[in-house]
């Protein structure tokens, strides 16, 4: 069973086991977990002596705890416990999991836990803790605590998880939303951010340029739309900011802010995640353009050179088959899953299945086949036409994409490899001591 602190931890699956399951650093002096505040007063009404705090857990240091984490803590001094509800557990020796996440329809439950226990885990792997109390009256306290306890049994504790719409911090922000009369949404549901799931979503990855490419490819068109605040708290830190601007009755009628108090239990000596994505336009398109001009300069060498010849091949078949398989992955998120965000992914114009026809042909087209010669090319030739079509939709209105570094770093690589094969296809180049079939029947 592992706690999945990240909306999205199937990403990592997917993308060829960049998500490694290892252990953190533990701190070699850590504080034991301060105590609770003082509750408040107890008036003898139902719930008054309970204290419910909204708990947020910053980053950590691998790629799904990126994201934060959070947790609904209640202290009940008359029960004695001080149980912490987490709603992001999920166990990958679960009956037909693999299946359940390529189709994207994973389980995921909640389950409560002592609190002191559940704080030390994170403290040892040196992520901030805060805590939030919250102005909660004695009857939401007690409705709060009754739905979450009916909420663990073991026959309501499952859902069906989402990584923006339905995870483990919406689930904590439903809670709280639901004995709050829905004054949550109300006060979040029209503030504009100015922000999108992709832009969340680059920023908390830009620390590993290999998962921030592989979700960028990814995620289609969908987390390119505008988010709300409410809809802004998948993410755990933006929960816990959020909830500071809302207002509900206090015990005199008038409004009071949710948040009583706020103390922060640990600070990480991590570095925090940065505000915002980060450029690396031109990165891509440097690297794009390396490639594409290495693969005409290996074909420009490889009429007499066989190691060149051998590099050329080795190198387009490599680009071929990598950019037709993540086509098929791509293609098979959109048409026979429900990983609803991977859907109309325009990156499909920049890999596609069309690739793998090159890694069919250019054995035949390096010996000198003019029929293979004249598919490569072919191929070459629609997979540049469709990656310029592709940064030409996404000037279109309705279109958009924000894949700009996907089409910077493919477009180049596409020119390069076909304008070597159309040269290659003028230019008989056999490999060495195998007869180009154009240069037999010349000489027939």
């Amino acid at each position: 069973m592992r706690s999945a602190d990240r909306p999205g931890a199937w990403w990592h699956l997917l993308l060829c086991g960049l998500l490694a399951l290892q252990s953190a650093s533990v701190l070699a002096a850590q504080s034991p977990v301060p105590p609770a505040p003082e509750p408040p007063a107890r008036t003898g009404e139902p719930g008054s002596d309970l204290t419910v705090y909204l708990m947020t857990m910053g980053p950590g240091r691998l790629v799904y705890e990126r994201f934060g984490h959070n947790a609904i803590w209640i202290h009940d001094p008359t029960a004695g416990t001080d149980q912490a509800y987490n709603y992001g557990l999920f166990d990958f020796q679960q009956e037909n999991f693999l299946v359940r996440f390529i189709q994207g329809r994973m389980w995921y439950w909640m389950q409560g836990f002592p609190a002191e226990r559940y704080l030390s885990s994170y403290l040892r792997d040196n992520r901030s803790v805060w805590i939030q109390e919250l102005a909660l009256s004695p009857s939401a306290r007690l409705e709060l605590q009754k739905f979450l306890r009916w909420n663990e049994q073991p026959e309501n504790r499952f859902y069906h998880y989402d990584y923006y719409r339905d995870n483990c911090s919406t689930r904590v922000r439903d809670a709280l939303d639901r004995v709050l009369g829905g004054r949550i949404e109300a006060r979040t549901d029209s503030v504009a951010t100015g922000t999108t799931y992709r832009f969340h979503t680059q920023r908390l990855t830009a620390n590993d340029p290999l998962v921030f490419t592989g979700l960028l490819l990814a995620l289609g068109e969908r987390v390119d739309q505008p988010i709300s605040a409410w809809e802004e708290m998948f993410l755990p830190l933006k929960l816990r900011e959020h909830v500071r601007e809302v207002m509900i009755p206090g015990p005199g009628g008038g409004p009071v802010p949710l948040v009583r108090s706020e103390r922060t239990l640990y600070r990480s000596t991590a570095e925090p995640p940065p505000d915002s994505p980060p450029h690396w336009m031109g990165r891509y398109l440097l690297l794009g353009t390396l490639i594409g001009g290495l693969v005409v300069v290996l074909a420009s060498y490889g009429r007499r050179n066989r190691a060149a010849r051998f590099g050329f091949g080795a190198l387009v078949g490599g680009w071929g088959m990598l950019a037709g398989s993540l086509g098929l992955v791509l293609a098979g998120l959109w048409g026979l899953t429900d990983h609803v965000m991977a859907y109309a992914n325009e990156n499909l114009f920049q890999v596609n299945p069309l690739a793998l026809a090159l890694c069919l042909l250019l054995p035949g087209a390096l010996r000198g086949s003019s029929g293979a010669q004249r598919g490569a090319a072919g191929a070459a030739l629609a997979l540049l036409a469709l990656s310029v079509i592709g940064a030409l939709v996404n000037l279109l209105p309705g279109f958009g994409q924000a894949n700009g570094e996907i089409i910077a770093l493919a477009l180049p690589i596409h020119a390069g490899v076909a304008a070597a094969l159309v040269q290659l296809s003028a230019v008989s180049v056999p490999v060495e001591g195998l007869p180009s079939l154009r240069r037999t029947q010349e000489t027939r």
